[in-house]
């Protein structure tokens, strides 16, 4: 059996250091690569990881932005999202997105490290996170059809219908191209499209766009 290779993405480097502590000291044999962005983890070399540890509040493209850019990356690779703040809406669209598992930050060490080793096909949550869920989501479905696309995703969007390209869309906006890219990521599965002239049309479905 190969050794493990972890990839921890998260800005804050005191984090990143005790998790790095907990996987060595609770999993035999692990290598833990890291990186501070969504910028620096899709450079990483040396073949896929076997996991990815994703913090959700990142600077620049967020986690959540960022998990389609790594499914491009690696197809293959489960995503298990960490986060300090814990909101059901959050953990929801972070699972439908393709995460194999959600944690909170605030979870032990070895509850961590039991849902790192369970994250196999199906979404595992904490119970903690289950009893939250459970008590905080009900259906509700006007919300459910209605994309829920922050500011930034909605100037995004009205660019990217008016014919833009990423390039344009960043000088237009005054940000990176690749910051761009996990916008597009981020609206494309928010509306549940796969492609420009999907979304477009998606958004005039809902109303987003004139």
């Amino acid at each position: 059996m190969h050794s493990l290779r972890f990839l921890i993405v998260d800005d804050h480097a005191l984090f990143r250091s005790g998790l790095r502590l907990v996987l060595k000291e609770g999993l035999p044999d692990v290598e833990v690569l890291e990186a501070a962005s969504m910028e620096q983890a899709v450079r990483v070399t040396g073949g896929p990881p076997d996991l990815v540890l994703l913090d959700i509040q990142l600077q620049g493209v967020n986690g959540l932005e960022g998990l389609g850019l790594l499914q491009q990356r690696w197809p293959q690779v489960p995503v298990v999202m960490l986060s300090s703040i814990v909101e059901p809406d959050t953990i929801a669209l972070a699972l439908s997105r393709g995460a194999r598992a959600f944690v909170s930050k605030g979870d032990t060490s070895a509850r961590i490290l039991e849902l790192i080793q369970q994250t196999l096909g199906q979404p595992q949550l904490s119970d903690a996170l289950v009893r939250r869920l459970r008590a905080d989501i009900g259906p509700h479905p006007a919300e459910a059809t209605q994309p829920r696309l922050t500011p930034r995703q909605c100037e995004v969007l009205d660019l990217l219908c008016e014919g833009l390209s990423n390039k344009m869309i960043a000088r237009r906006l005054v940000v990176s191209e690749f910051t761009v890219r996990g916008h597009v990521q981020a609206i494309l599965g928010l509306l549940g499209v796969t492609s420009r002239s999907q979304a477009t049309f998606a958004a005039r479905q809902h109303r987003l766009i004139g």
